[in-house]
């Protein structure tokens, strides 16, 4: 079953506050949260089967998922006008995001042999959110000083518009860094899943 990244992208905001002379400033607030949903399953089969059932949909799809990211992007900017120029003052981006992972709960008397193979995808599927998460942090630090360098404007009508054309273009570049890591990922799941199963039967195998 591939990995996949669901997004719920906000807009970033953007006020106008109006001064004469004001130091700029710059913040980017990334938070984080989890939450899980339920399966059971005594077999491999059974587990597969209880993902497709009970994972997360993508928005307008009805395709569940092993795992997902939802990610809320917001902020705020300010202006600065003076001596008939207008100049970005404060910059605040913000992103919010949802990791949602599964949890087995039947776990008790199943084989050691299955409780390692889900160990192995449970840990690449936790790996493979927590990458989106930071994908989107490290976009929202990048917008936030692609923000913070725009040229100055004639009015703060057009210093706007420049702000709201990057915050839209930076949304758009993360878009494009999530489904190209997708991509990757999906290439590569196979061998890393082996990979990771190998490493766990020969620490078994080093600590008996």
């Amino acid at each position: 079953m591939p990995l996949a990244v669901r997004y719920m992208v906000v807009p970033i905001a953007f006020s106008i506050a109006l001064s004469l002379c004001s130091p700029s400033a710059a913040e980017v607030i990334a938070s984080k949260s989890y939450s899980y949903f339920d399966i059971r399953g005594k077999t491999a089969d059974e587990l597969d089967r209880e993902l497709s059932r009970r994972g997360p949909t993508a928005s307008g799809s009805s395709a569940r998922h092993p795992g997902a990211t939802k990610i809320r992007f917001g902020g705020e900017a300010t202006y600065i006008q003076n001596n008939g120029r207008c100049r970005v003052g404060n910059v605040k981006v913000t992103v919010h995001t949802q990791i949602i992972l599964p949890r087995w709960s039947s776990r008790k008397g199943a084989s050691k042999e299955l409780s390692m193979i889900w160990d192995a995808l449970s840990s690449d599927i936790k790996r493979h959110e927590e990458r989106h998460a930071e994908i989107a942090r490290d976009q929202a630090r990048a917008m936030e000083r692609a923000i913070r360098a725009l040229p100055q404007q004639r009015s703060c009508e057009a210093m706007q518009e420049l702000v709201s054309n990057e915050s839209a273009r930076g949304i758009e570049e993360h878009d494009r860094q999530q489904a190209r890591f997708d991509r990757v990922e999906a290439v590569n799941f196979q061998k890393r899943m082996l990979r990771l199963l190998n490493n766990r039967i020969n620490g078994r195998a080093g600590a008996k």
